[in-house]
């Protein structure tokens, strides 16, 4: 049921990017019940048939966001399902902790290439047909990118990139019509969050507890079909985010006292912590292997 007045997501043709579980998932059941026609992408078959089926058996692909290839052959396919595009949902990311002395460098280019390379892929292959009147892309940045946290410089950064990149979109795309909208959430109930701060290394820097707390996912689903609707440029939650933003030097001296004495110790642990991707990932070349 829609929590808001106003614009509706009805007939809005929309393509969401890692779409089998979590705020993907979530966003796509959503709009579908109010009228919206979706089409789905990610890397889990099963799980987005599954989501598929639920919202009326609409259009899904697998594909790696990483790969540009597939990229470039999902997108326009699943476009042509749709009839057209009006709304990109940049969506499909993902986590895991790295000391950024004596952690293993490949978690920083695997997220890179998911979290930023998937996005400007995505906005790549879909942006001949966003870029119109009604066209709309939302990109998943994340409090992140203003207040760090340890082990989590690989996502600070890929969050840091995403946000940079929206703020060029929202420039090229000016002229077109089409506008841009990136979200900045912090401490969502999915399985980013849960399996990203479920580590010895994570709970030992937390000390039991968590800096805010987890947020129902309800909240961050209906930011973002406002959002959609009114083709927003920014999108908070918990709404804490929208103050903790520009307060960011205190934000971060908040962290570094509540975090600062466990920090050493969580450190030594991740170093040779075998800790999952928040999303089991296909296999890659790695950079230097492709040298």
């Amino acid at each position: 049921m829609r929590s808001f007045a106003g614009p509706s997501v009805a007939g809005r043709r929309v393509l969401i990017t890692g779409a089998a579980r979590g705020i993907g998932a979530a966003l796509a059941r959503r709009l579908s019940v109010e009228g919206a026609r979706v089409a789905l992408l990610g890397i889990e078959p099963e799980l987005l048939a599954e989501v598929a089926a639920e919202c009326g058996d609409v259009p899904w692909r697998y594909c790696d966001v990483a790969d540009p290839a597939q990229v470039g052959r999902v997108i326009p396919a699943l476009v042509t399902e749709l009839g057209g595009l009006d709304v990109l949902v940049a969506n499909a990311g993902i986590a895991k902790q790295m000391a950024m002395v004596g952690g293993d460098a490949s978690v920083l280019e695997e997220t890179l290439a998911v979290n930023v390379l998937g996005v400007a892929y995505a906005v790549q292959a879909a942006g001949p047909y966003i870029a119109h009147a009604d066209g709309y892309v939302l990109m998943m940045s994340s409090i992140s990118s203003a207040v760090q946290l340890p082990l989590g410089g690989a996502y600070s950064a890929s969050a840091a990139a995403v946000s940079a990149l929206a703020e060029t979109l929202r420039f090229e795309l000016c002229s077109t019509g089409a506008r841009v909208g990136v979200t900045y959430f912090a401490g969502i109930d999915t399985d980013m969050t849960v399996r990203g701060f479920d580590t010895a290394a994570a709970h030992t820097i937390l000390g039991g507890t968590s800096l805010a707390g987890i947020s129902p996912i309800g909240p961050a689903v209906d930011a973002m079909e406002r959002a959609i609707a009114r083709r927003k440029a920014t999108v908070y939650a918990p709404w804490w985010v929208a103050m903790a933003r520009p307060l960011r030097p205190f934000a971060q001296l908040v962290v570094q006292r509540l975090h600062g004495n466990r920090v050493a110790r969580a450190v030594e642990i991740a170093r040779s912590e075998d800790a999952p991707f928040t999303t089991e990932q296909p296999a890659r070349p790695r950079r230097m292997e492709r040298q």
